[in-house]
């Protein structure tokens, strides 16, 4: 059976796409919009993404951001390395290893969020950038983790044995054969686990201390007062630079072997 044989199937296809990207299209449309009123269009202008370069408020959310993201991909790539070079040996309940690293991607976030406080506050850690690259590193681990995993099964491993048979060590056989030829992988894995943690909202509200709010926080803290163009213009950036780092990612993990 084909599902494209169904009635109906193209048009239900089609509105369903409607559905999704028409008010991502309003929104970027309108960030382009002088009017201060969101939803009343006057004229074309770009004054707004001016604005939001010079004010010091989001150049502060967007630095905790960025540095947020960077942290965490970093250290959420490195384990996800090690743990896929552990996985791709003889290891015992390697599918119970599997599940407990690919957790993130099934419990709620709201529900982890909520733990993960919890958490903290019972460790009497002080919230915030700290925490929230903690927090941030456990359910990006995930994502950093399925590229490089892929990757890793897909490589011939005849490579290694080779090097290991020309008398090199394990680190430089690893340094010389297995991380170059991973390398593509790694990187895809790290631009997932970076936009993720970009884009991360309910761990960065839950966690965020003083001083430590990021772009997603920031944008929901000022919808409260109403919807700017302003607004639409931060959306609009994000959702550029999320778009190009996924096609990156995408990109990266279909390099050839």
């Amino acid at each position: 059976m084909n599902i494209r044989n169904f009635p109906l199937t193209r048009e239900i296809s089609l509105l369903v796409l409607v559905y999704l990207y028409v008010p991502v299209l309003v929104l970027v449309a309108y960030s382009f919009n002088a009017n201060r009123t969101a939803t009343v269009w006057t004229q074309l202008s770009v004054d707004w993404y001016g604005r939001i370069l010079v004010n010091p408020a989001i150049q502060s959310a967007a630095t905790n951001s960025l540095v947020l993201a960077l942290c965490a991909a970093t250290a959420a790539t490195v384990i996800a390395l090690l743990a896929a070079l552990a996985m791709s040996k003889a290891f015992a309940r390697s599918d119970a290893v599997e599940a407990v690293l690919n957790m993130p991607l099934i419990l709620p976030e709201i529900v982890v969020a909520v733990a993960t406080l919890m958490l903290f506050v019972a460790l009497g850690l002080n919230l915030g950038l700290g925490t929230m690259i903690l927090a941030h590193t456990a359910f990006c681990i995930p994502f950093a983790y399925l590229p490089i995993r892929a990757r890793l099964q897909g490589m011939n491993q005849s490579y290694g044995e080779a090097a290991q048979d020309l008398y090199a060590t394990r680190f430089r056989c690893f340094r010389r054969v297995t991380l170059p030829l991973l390398w593509p992988g790694v990187m895809a894995g790290f631009t997932l686990a970076f936009v993720t943690s970009l884009d991360d909202f309910l761990t960065s509200f839950f966690l965020a201390g003083p001083g430590t709010t990021t772009l997603p926080v920031y944008i929901f803290s000022s919808i409260k007062a109403g919807i700017t163009p302003e607004i639409n213009a931060i959306s609009t950036v994000m959702l550029v630079v999320s778009v190009l780092l996924v096609s990156l990612s995408f990109f990266l993990g279909r390099l050839r072997r």
